[in-house]
């Protein structure tokens, strides 16, 4: 069993109060990525959990034993806990060849040497590097290296492997093959992966579940789509989507089971799709860029925008519109589309993939 719980851990630096009251539950055998902006605390989440931080209080449990209760001062060491963590810098020995790396955990541990060769083989096997196992880490690239590491942190079959910010070196190409190369070990292992990542995309593509930190709070956790179509509050809207999702301000009024906006993009009527859509006052509309459909004729329902700009990227177009004075609007389409900066051009979008939060408290309040 590799389930993990965190029960009301508070952790300091110094008088920086770093994770606040964290509840976290990561269940056997899923992908749990900790996101979030720099310094909202999921790095120390991942380093309290491998034991390299310590709690001030609360609890953590791993298999249902207890490894850390701070209110007893009980703090088990990081080698008791079942698992393994592979840093952003790679940490591979620099004297030692990549057969040697991979081995080192096993030879600490005094596995017996043919268990060893057969162990190494099949952790280069899985990542593709048995033909680097005489070369040196200085003899191989980023994404070669972060392989290695990742061998090495799997040789051991842990029940729980950690990652932390493990493809943030790399270039785009390599970030794309090592998601893929992890995504296929997570299948393949059947092990419990803890993620820590700020980027977004490796998140959404990755997890099974993705937990999402603000200045040391654990804010939302959901899937992958509960946290793109779904954030919970308008921080985490703003910081999940490319290009960013589209926010208005409105005035809204709730009648006869119907939230009615009026906002520089006209009145829209929104189905009520949650009992908190009642409120009425001030709210902000999210608009996601792929939902917005641009035509350049008249059409019912169309709203008016002007051009500022195209930004054709190959198979999509980011398109940044003007509707009024101070409303600028992203809409992103497939394809190569060039229009005229300054061209009239109207956009709809459906009114059911809308999300309306409460301007005063940013909860989303109606999706």
């Amino acid at each position: 069993m590799s389930k993990i719980e965190l029960k009301k851990i508070n952790k300091y630096f110094d008088n920086h109060h770093i994770l606040k009251d964290l509840d976290l539950v990561i269940e056997e055998g899923d992908f749990m990525t900790l996101l979030g902006p720099s310094g909202c605390g999921k790095t120390t989440t991942l380093r309290v959990i491998t034991g390299l931080e310590n709690p001030e209080r609360g609890t953590i449990s791993i298999g249902g034993k207890e490894v850390v209760n701070g209110e007893n001062y009980f703090y088990a060491p990081p080698s008791k806990r079942g698992l393994n963590l592979v840093f952003q810098s790679y940490a591979l020995w620099p004297h030692m060849t990549v057969y040697e790396n991979v081995a080192f955990g096993l030879n600490i541990n005094k596995v017996p040497k043919a268990e060893i060769k057969t162990s190494v083989e099949q952790a280069l096997e899985k990542m593709q590097i048995q033909k680097y196992r005489d070369r040196y880490p200085s003899e191989l690239s980023g994404g070669q290296q972060q392989r290695v590491a990742i061998a090495r942190a799997i040789v051991t079959k842990p029940k729980i492997l950690l990652l932390d910010e493990p493809l943030s070196n790399l270039d785009a190409k390599l970030r794309l093959e090592m998601r893929a190369e992890l995504k296929r070990l997570h299948r393949d292992l059947k092990t419990t992966i803890i993620y820590v990542t700020h980027d977004q995309v490796e998140a959404l593509t990755l997890s099974t579940k993705i937990a999402i930190f603000f200045e040391g709070n654990l804010v939302q956790l959901d899937s992958p789509k509960g946290i793109y179509r779904q954030p919970a509050d308008i921080r985490v809207a703003d910081f999940i989507g490319n290009p960013t999702i589209n926010f208005v301000d409105a005035d809204s009024t709730y009648e006869n089971g119907r939230l009615i906006t009026e906002s520089p993009l006209g009145k829209l009527v929104l189905d009520s799709r949650a009992a908190g859509a009642a409120a009425s006052g001030k709210v902000t509309l999210a608009i996601y860029p792929e939902d917005i459909q641009v035509v350049q004729e008249p059409v019912e329902g169309g709203i008016p925008c002007h051009v500022y700009s195209t930004l054709p990227a190959g198979s999509e177009t980011i398109i940044q519109l003007s509707a009024g004075s101070d409303l600028g609007i992203m809409a992103k389409v497939m394809g190569d589309l060039e229009l005229p900066i300054g061209k009239l051009v109207y956009i709809r979008f459906p009114l059911e993939k809308v999300n309306v939060y409460d301007k005063a408290t940013g909860k989303l309040i109606a999706r």
